[in-house]
């Protein structure tokens, strides 16, 4: 998928536990024509420091992808809401990053699909094998918004918190040069083990 276009339509003080964020709401309307993806798709940024030094300093950058279930109830089935506050943890202590958030819940297959995903797991499928019962691939995700965001701002290069490397090579192949992968390890759950089990076996996650 490729955007036609990214536009910003808000930016705006945010006061934050973790210090003061500028919070940036940006749009990517895609090619007209392509059948695979919906026409908008929207993400936040959540800017602490000065754009002029992020732009020449590579910042520490975490790529995040909604999570109700974990970010805002604090599941214990996932390690998202952990990794949220790592990131935003780490980014106040250096005192500058970027926090893209990304309307991507599930891995891209959409909250009740994911609910859904859920009850099978419940019955003994991990969540690869619990997506593709449902017909869903394990990850719809590929990060162009996160990318293109980033050289609306014009920041070249980044400092990446993740364990994915998908996200490494997403940015990496749309001109973004990712000068130090980051760890987002969190220490483990006995209620999500096999959840970080199945992303290092399945899908090449850095979890260890």
């Amino acid at each position: 998928m490729s955007f036609a276009s990214v536009t910003k339509v808000a930016d705006a003080d945010f006061p934050t536990r973790w210090g003061h964020f500028r919070i940036l709401g940006f749009e990517g309307l895609t090619v007209p024509g392509d059948p695979t993806r919906k026409k908008v798709e929207s993400a936040v940024a959540l800017v602490m420091g000065d754009l002029a030094d992020l732009r020449t300093t590579p910042p520490i950058v975490r790529i995040h992808s909604q999570c109700l279930t974990g970010d805002v109830f604090h599941s214990l089935r996932c390690d998202c809401h952990d990794q949220l506050h790592l990131a935003l943890a780490r980014i106040a202590d250096e005192g500058a990053g970027i926090l893209l958030y990304e309307q991507q819940e599930g891995r891209g297959i959409g909250l009740m699909a994911k609910l859904r995903a859920y009850e099978l797991q419940d019955n003994g499928a991990d969540t690869v094998e619990a997506n593709e019962q449902l017909g869903y691939e394990a990850d719809y995700r590929h990060f162009e918004l996160p990318a293109e965001i980033l050289k609306y701002l014009q920041v070249p290069a980044v400092r990446l918190i993740t364990n994915n490397p998908d996200k490494v090579a997403s940015l990496e192949s749309a001109g973004i040069h990712v000068t130090e992968r980051l760890s987002a390890a969190i220490p483990s759950e006995p209620t999500f083990e096999r959840y970080l089990q199945t992303k290092q076996e399945k899908m090449g996650h850095l979890v260890g």
